[in-house]
Order: structure tokens, then sequence, then C-alpha cells
């Protein structure tokens, strides 16, 4: 029980790597507070986890939920130890292609919404007598790729948001650090596979760029996200892990 003891929110954590990074937490024992736009699937999440889990549905892109949902878990389990920014998006496009609306839209969600409940954590986390903030990156946010210009731009904001957060609450026990998957088997890279004129074709490619070939699962990285959030990386802060099956290897 690597997280006895622990309270954990986790952002978009009815499918994919968030719900995977909840159901391993409870695994560990940590009590997991689900936060998902849609509240069918944390609902659901939180149903198979148990009376360690609740749902809370909400926003990240609206400021307003933010307090919300640091409330809910507070009022509920007591403390905040933990904190995975997981929510995300990705709009595909070139700087030209690209709509400001659709650029603004990636950034509130993948950087505004990283730092403000950041900051709102931070407070139940001194009191509670330090923390571990885990961000979501990507592979991306450590190189760019082609059609990806407003994501990298984004996942590379919260590379270095952590690292900044790293250096600034270390001093009071709050690590900051964030994991950089690769291509996940997830219903968001699904949906592209299935765009492409060649579905098959697509992962076949892709797979190729791993030394370890094949996509990651959410359990991947589920498994780093609790090495984060435990007592074992009490000394570990402002780190980026590329959990990628070596697709950054060969990169320079």
């Amino acid at each position: 029980m690597r997280l006895a003891d622990k309270v954990a929110i986790v952002t978009g954590a009815g499918t994919g790597i968030g719900r995977a990074i909840a159901i391993a937490f409870a695994r560990e024992g940590a009590k997991v507070a689900l936060v998902g736009q849609r509240s069918k699937p944390i609902e659901a999440a939180a149903l198979e986890i148990g009376d360690a889990a609740i749902p809370i549905t909400a926003d990240v892109g609206h400021s307003h939920d933010m307090q919300r949902i640091l409330e809910v878990t507070l009022e509920r389990f007591g403390k905040l130890n933990v904190l995975v920014n997981n929510a995300g998006v990705l709009i595909a496009g070139t700087a030209e292609s690209l709509s400001e609306r659709d650029w603004d839209h990636t950034f509130d969600i993948n950087v505004k919404a990283v730092w403000m409940l950041s900051r709102g954590a931070l407070p139940a986390m001194r009191q509670a007598g330090g923390g571990s903030i885990i961000n979501v990156s990507s592979t991306l946010g450590l190189i760019g790729a082609h059609n990806r210009v407003a994501y990298s731009a984004s996942k590379g904001a919260v590379t270095l948001l952590t690292k900044a957060m790293a250096l600034d609450h270390g001093a009071e026990g709050i690590r900051v650090n964030c994991i950089c998957p690769g291509i996940v088997e997830t219903d968001l890279v699904a949906d592209f596979a299935r765009q492409a004129p060649d579905p098959e074709a697509f992962r076949a490619t892709r797979v190729a760029l791993h030394a370890i070939p094949r996509f990651g699962t959410p359990e991947d990285i589920a498994e780093c996200a609790v090495y984060l959030a435990s007592d074992e990386s009490k000394w570990v802060t402002g780190g980026a892990f590329p959990v990628d099956g070596g697709y950054l290897a060969g990169k320079a």
C-alpha cells in the first residue's frame, strides 16, 4: 500500500490515463477524487473503486469549478496530498490552419487549468505538511511534431511550469513533476487512427518509431504516477519523465 493515508485529486479521470491513475492510486491505498467533465464515466470509475473514491463533475476550463473541486475533496476526505493534472485536449493544426478559438481553448485546458488548480491546491498541501503535484505533459512537451503547433506549445509550457513550481515550493515539502507520455492507447489516439486514410498503416508507422514496438497503455503511465505520488520519490522534484517506449531515445 504505497499510498496509504494519502488523498489525491485526478482530473480527466473518467477515461484513459486519468482513469488508470485513479484506479492505481486506490489500489495502493489512496482516497481519490475523480474529476471529469462528463458525469457518467467518472461515476462508473468511482463505483469500480468503491468507498475510497468520489466523482466530481467539473470543467477545468471554468475557473469557478476549481474551488469547488478542492472544497468537495477537503470536505469528504479532510486533506490533500496529491494532485494529478491530467485533463487535456489535442487539436491538430499548424500556425496557419489553427483558429484563434482553438489556440485559446488548448491553452485554457492544457496550461491555465493546470496553473489554477495547482495554485488552489498549494495551501491544502502546506497544511498537510507537503504534497506531490503531477502534471501530465507529453513527449511533445519536449520536442515538436508536424501539425501539432498548439498542443506542442501548450505541453512545453506545462513542462516548464512544472520546473518553475518545483523551485518555488520544494522548501515547503511540495514536489512538482511531470510525466511525458508517448503514444498511448486511448480514445483520442483511436479517433485519430480511425480518421486516417489507412488506419492500419497509421498504427504500424507510429509503432515503428518506438524502441519497444507497441503503443503504451494507460496503466504504463499510471505506474509512473504512483511512484511520483509515493514517498519513494521524496527527493524527486522538477523532473520531466518520458514514459514513451523509447520514442525519444533516438531524438537529439
